[in-house]
């Protein structure tokens, strides 16, 4: 997130009428909701991890321990279960 004056981007009256409620302190002013993207979605992180996921519960069906999961991942004991126990 980069910081952006005011002044370069929004008309007067809108700067003024933000000074009634807010002066010299940073605001963060959120996207809209049909512009928001998950996280990862961008970068590919999410596709990187759903199909890690799916290699996981694979290995998991075909017999492979929670604990071997776990090494083989550098996962912890924990998420491997909550990975191979979910619905998803």
């Amino acid at each position: 997130m980069k910081y952006v004056n005011a002044s370069a981007v929004l008309p007067e009256e809108l700067i003024k009428e933000l000074q009634k409620y807010i002066q010299g302190e940073t605001i963060y002013i959120p996207k809209t909701k049909n512009s928001y993207q998950n996280w990862g979605t961008r970068s590919g992180g999410r596709k990187i991890i759903d199909e890690r996921n799916a290699t996981i519960k694979n290995a998991f069906n075909d017999g492979k321990s929670i604990n071997q999961l776990a090494e083989e991942h550098y996962l912890s004991i924990e998420t491997i279960k909550k990975i191979v126990y979910s619905k998803k």
